[in-house]
């Protein structure tokens, strides 16, 4: 039955209308074509100079970062360890070890502070873990005691996220709305992503308590976006407009690659796994931006920063395979386009995970080195600072 429902989904998308493409093998410009296909490399080399500080090292795969407000941060490692940043100082011992389930891309992944952290000391942790002999993801939310050397569980605000051995999603981030946003994957069934009674291959929408908000484009649904295969990234150009990395196939519906940058709005569909590239399909989101080889992208985030002005309003994306951090800027006239995207930190630290905005106003950038598919060094994965 999986396999028929697979060549199903890659017959939708065969027949899908193809969307005319700009093609570029190095820097897109802005054109009457609202999707850019990169179809060999990257892009060229970007000409702001940087400084990259290495604020932490010793971790092992740094999925998340929450920093808080009295300038400490917490920081997840994928086999199941929250660690302390404080003063600039790596605690070796951690706040929390959680058991997980053994998955591939599952454990303890994504990471959020509440937005009333300062008077609550509530986070949230997306982690893989055993229910009844069977793995599932699931959104827990904890509490910092008051001397940050320990932290206590408090309750699962939301639960029954399938799992697989890969396409785990996990990223968390608080919108501006207050809202608490969760990055799901299909769980290697791609048809979840369309299915809406799975939380599956979503942008889910929760209150921080875990009730679905009543302004939700569903108001029975958590579901914000449906139609993702694995995001890791997304942040807000705005309080309506996100930007939503995704994952291309890698050998499902028959095809490979095809990594996602997307403009998206409650209730969007980004299309997988009917679409693929830039083709388009009724009631589906062509992405802005695309490649013919294999990134896939990590974090993102938003430059909200003074430091580097030539990147204020860009869309920053690390990434794994590719081994850089990517810079997207988009024409201020067509939202939905691509006017300028570049590289940066090419082969420099490896592969890069999670990407935010620390509250110094500097880009933050954690390496994943360790996770098994990179060069694991005596330093081991690193929370880089990037500024001028």
């Amino acid at each position: 039955m999986r396999s028929h429902r697979l060549l199903l989904s890659a017959l939708v998308a065969l027949t899908a209308s193809a969307t005319a493409c700009r093609k570029s093998q190095a820097q897109g410009t802005a054109s009457s074509a609202d999707c850019l296909l990169v179809e060999d490399g990257w892009g060229q080399d970007g000409a702001v100079p940087l400084t990259v500080d290495v604020v932490a090292e010793g971790l092992e795969v740094p999925w998340g970062v929450a920093f808080l407000p009295d300038g400490d941060a917490l920081i997840t490692e994928r086999p199941g360890r929250v660690r302390l940043l404080r003063g600039g100082q790596l605690r070796a011992k951690p706040v929390a070890t959680l058991p997980i389930a053994s998955s591939s891309e599952g454990g303890l992944l994504g990471i959020a502070a509440h937005p009333d952290f300062a008077t609550n000391r509530q986070f949230y942790l997306y982690v893989t873990t055993d229910v009844d002999g069977k793995a599932q993801n699931r959104v827990e939310r904890w509490t910092l005691g008051a001397e940050g050397t320990g932290a206590a569980f408090e309750r699962v605000i939301h639960g029954g996220i399938p799992s697989a051995t890969y396409h785990d999603g996990g990223r968390l981030r608080f919108g501006p709305d207050g809202m608490l946003y969760v990055g799901t994957g299909d769980a290697r069934d791609p048809d979840l992503s369309q299915d809406p009674a799975s939380p599956a291959g979503k942008l889910l929408r929760l209150t921080p308590d875990g009730a679905v908000p009543q302004d939700n484009p569903s108001p029975s649904s958590p579901a914000f976006l449906s139609g993702l295969r694995n995001t890791q990234g997304f942040d807000w150009k705005d309080a309506t407009t996100l930007y939503v990395t995704d994952h291309g196939p890698s050998g499902e519906t028959l095809r490979r690659a095809h990594d996602e940058v997307n403009v998206a709005k409650a209730g969007d569909n980004l299309g997988w796994p009917g679409i693929y590239s830039c083709e388009t399909q009724e009631g589906r989101v062509t992405p802005s931006l695309t490649f013919g080889d294999a990134m896939p992208p990590g974090g993102a985030a938003v430059y909200t920063g003074t430091a580097i002005p030539e990147w204020r309003g860009s869309l920053l994306v690390g990434t794994l395979k590719s081994r850089h951090l990517h810079r997207v800027e988009f024409d201020a006239r067509a939202p939905h386009r691509v006017a300028r995207h570049e590289v940066y930190l090419r082969d420099t630290y490896g592969r890069l995970r999670d990407v935010l905005m620390g509250p110094d106003g500097h880009l933050y950038v954690t390496t994943s080195n360790c996770d098994g598919r990179g060069d694991c060094g005596a330093r081991k994965d690193l929370l880089l600072r990037i500024r001028r």
